[in-house]
């Protein structure tokens, strides 16, 4: 009696075991196959046809990929209730994870977000995702600054090629530049650029032409033209279309592009171009939706998570040596030995910069009585991008000239 009950309670543990393992393995495979279904959504201003959402498309499309799930692409979605509708369609066809690229959508995406607790919804250059504190919205931007500021390197090689070689004089090397608005995002921009130019380039100056759009080719061109024609020897932009580029190989002036080579159609012209490669922050995002992981509520990508990258350089534009010393100075800002924003670099009205207080966490167009709430100059150096993934450099430095500010 006693060895059969023994066999009894051998068969009965392993039956048990069996049985364990088996609601292991059918609940692993249910979260395989939940992983294996996981759709993520994406929302972009235009389409194929704008450098800038290209750039995020290209993006999306190799993230989705490399995880194996479904990428749902919806384009040509502008900066109104559209969004929100948008963002709850994919909610709809079962996205996890909502993504929108411009910082008009913003506001519609929180809505979509505090409608849908728990779908992830992540949102490009926007300002609010850490004031508003929901477990399910984010933002996300680069510290573009730097690739700029590379990027105006190889512009200031480019001017002091064309002094020595008589081509212009020093007091010539104007550089114009073609912006969409008067956000802090296009002001980081250009003045990055400007001082990444200047310290190759001392007697570089430049102007600045806004067009009231971030894509519009007809305005973009004419911007380059007027600039061009004001003497600015060499252009670059913050806007998404083939617009300046295609002007200044019309004029045979060289060119610094963003988002994207423009080698292809201006191969006289163009020389290097930056641009904020968002396949790490998709990946990271993505995966973290897909496993219940906390995403960041306000994430900054950098040149070291791969995240900045300029393309190739046109070396039948570019001076000689521009890969080299890119590479020299990108080693410099990656180990913390020079900063974009060094005030040493640059003054205001003739004076140099000790203290400015940035719009980190106001909404000034609502409040402007709050402008100014964070400190961000310490250590010699304007500290862009570390209170919040979102550009905040807003100060107009000596040397800039801008010729309309409607915008």
């Amino acid at each position: 009696m006693k060895k059969i009950i023994a066999l009894l309670l051998v068969a009965l543990f392993v039956c048990g075991a069996l049985a364990a393992c088996g609601g292991s393995q059918s609940k692993d495979a249910a979260t395989a196959d939940q992983k294996k279904d996981f759709k993520a959504g994406f929302i972009f201003l235009h389409d194929e046809n704008s450098t800038y959402d290209l750039n995020f498309i290209n993006a999306a499309k190799a993230a989705c990929e490399k995880l194996g799930v479904e990428c749902i692409l919806k384009t040509n979605i502008d900066e109104s209730n559209a969004c929100k509708e948008t963002a709850l369609d994919l909610v709809d066809q079962g996205c996890g994870f909502v993504f929108a690229d411009s910082f008009g959508h913003e506001s519609y995406m929180i809505e979509a977000a505090k409608a849908n607790p728990k779908v992830q919804f992540s949102h490009a250059t926007g300002t609010m995702a850490h004031t508003e504190k929901l477990d399910n919205y984010h933002n996300a931007f680069a510290s573009i600054y730097e690739g700029r500021y590379l990027a105006g390197v190889a512009a200031g090689l480019k001017l002091n090629e064309m002094i020595e070689s008589g081509k212009i004089t020093a007091e010539q090397a104007k550089i114009g530049y073609v912006g969409a608005y008067t956000y802090a995002e296009v002001v980081s921009g250009y003045t990055s650029f400007f001082l990444g130019a200047r310290s190759i380039c001392p007697s570089a100056t430049m102007e600045v032409q806004f067009t009231g759009s971030w894509y519009d080719e007809t305005a973009e061109k004419e911007a380059a033209t007027t600039l061009i024609k004001n003497g600015c020897v060499l252009i670059s932009q913050h806007a998404d279309s083939m617009g300046a580029p295609t002007a200044c190989e019309d004029a045979g002036v060289p060119d610094v592009s963003y988002n994207g080579s423009t080698l292809s159609s201006c191969p006289n012209t163009f020389i290097v171009s930056s641009r904020i490669d968002w396949t790490p922050y998709f990946e990271y995002a993505i995966k973290a939706a897909m496993n219940g992981d906390k995403i960041d509520t306000d994430w900054t990508g950098t040149l070291g998570t791969k995240s900045v990258v300029l393309t190739e350089v046109n070396e039948k534009a570019a001076a000689k040596d521009t890969q080299a010393k890119i590479d020299e100075v990108k080693a410099k800002l990656e180990s913390g030995e020079i900063h974009v924003f060094d005030t040493k670099t640059f003054t205001v009205n003739g004076e140099a910069l000790t203290s400015y207080k940035a719009d980190v966490d106001t909404d000034t167009e609502t409040d402007p009585a709050k402008k100014g709430d964070t400190e961000v100059i310490s250590d010699g150096y304007f500290h862009e991008s570390e209170n919040r993934s979102a550009p905040y450099f807003d100060v107009r430095i000596d040397g800039i000239t801008l010729l309309n500010e409607k915008f």
